[in-house]
């Protein structure tokens, strides 16, 4: 979706018989899954047996014109079709193959099963967050292997990989795996274990340890994300809450730390969150209320920058989508019924009739 954002001509091959089951998986609108609607604008479908000969062939003929063909098969899966690396490469030595797993293409793992919690898990990721009450870790709110560990990792790869092939003329068969992706988000806690720490949840600057760098509830049962690491921002705060500001409590041992909690915690506690947001704001004090997913739209920053846009979502009527930061896409295409564009899309890769006939 984001490199079809950017303007690129994305072709979603899908197996005719079942297609991307995420689109039965409630809820959703017109029969159509919202998760579904929400990340495949932009895109054509076209359903193609890999399995057939005639899919397979298909398959091939458009790699030799095509840039780049992402997958995300279990590692192995590719060779057992027919469509290897090295066969798309021997059809197009330019073209640009990211193949996204969750423990890479190679090592003791490539054929073990798991999801983003699985692969957070082998990557560090998870121990490194919650903690409270009882110790263990927290769920993340949303999936970070899947969408930070492999599709960014593997669309800046892949953008790097076009750049380079401009430069040698070759292109790259690109390893992604969801469990690498998501250690690498830990580079800078690895850094402190090289120093001779042990990061872990609760006890590091940015993940707890820091009555200062913390989340706090408020009278009305909100919260308050409070980020006041720099001294400049500590002081702000105090200062707009009326307490006497100390710069030795921001690195302050984990008793110190504790008495600071609690008692901002307690003053916190005083006020609704609303309350807060019109006393801290115009302080600069790095205090933000944590808003629910459905007071995003309304609020006036993401108005302001246009987060939220809507588009057609053909039979599913108008959709409200939301941008990354590459940009709005200009025009783009609703989410895509399964086998929606095989014959449009066949057809520009210059197969005729008898031949797309062939591939149903």
């Amino acid at each position: 979706m984001v490199l079809a954002d950017m303007g690129a001509d994305v072709v979603k091959v899908e197996d005719p018989r079942i297609g991307d089951y995420l689109r039965a998986l409630p809820p959703g609108k017109a029969g159509i899954a919202g998760r579904f609607l929400a990340v495949n604008r932009g895109k054509r479908s076209l359903a193609l047996d890999l399995k057939a000969p005639a899919g397979r062939e298909a398959f091939l003929k458009m790699v030799e014109s095509a840039d780049v063909v992402v997958e995300s098969f279990r590692p192995g899966v590719m060779d057992k079709l027919g469509v290897a690396y090295d066969t798309l490469a021997a059809r197009n030595p330019k073209i640009v193959v990211c193949s996204i797993s969750g423990y890479g293409q190679t090592g003791p793992y490539v054929h073990r099963a798991g999801h983003d919690l699985n692969y957070i898990a082998l990557s560090g990721v998870l121990a490194m967050g919650g903690g409270v009450p009882d110790g263990s870790p927290s769920m993340p709110g949303v999936q970070i292997a899947d969408l930070a560990g492999g599709a960014l990792w593997g669309a800046t790869a892949i953008l790097g990989a076009l750049v380079g092939r401009q430069r040698t003329g070759k292109g790259a068969h690109l390893d992604i795996s969801m469990c690498e992706g998501s250690l690498a988000l830990l580079a800078a806690e690895l850094g402190n274990m090289d120093c001779g720490e042990t990061p872990t949840r609760n006890h590091e600057t940015l993940n707890g340890a820091l009555a200062c760098y913390s989340i706090y509830r408020t009278a009305d049962d909100r919260f308050l994300a409070v980020g006041a690491l720099e001294p400049k921002f500590w002081i702000a705060l105090n200062q707009a809450l009326g307490r006497t500001p100390n710069v030795a409590e921001i690195v302050g041992k984990p008793e110190q730390q504790a008495r600071t909690r609690a008692e901002l915690a307690a003053i916190f506690a005083t006020k609704t969150a609303a309350e807060w947001h019109a006393q801290l704001a115009p302080h600069d004090c790095c205090v933000e209320i944590a808003l629910e997913m459905t007071e995003l739209p309304d609020h006036p920053l993401h108005q302001a920058r246009e987060v939220f846009f809507t588009v057609d979502g053909g039979p599913a009527g108008p959709l409200r989508q939301i941008r990354t930061p590459v940009g709005t896409p200009s025009s783009p295409r609703p989410p895509p019924s399964l086998g929606q564009h095989t014959a449009e899309v066949l057809a520009e890769y210059g197969f005729s009739d008898a031949e797309i006939a062939a591939c149903k």
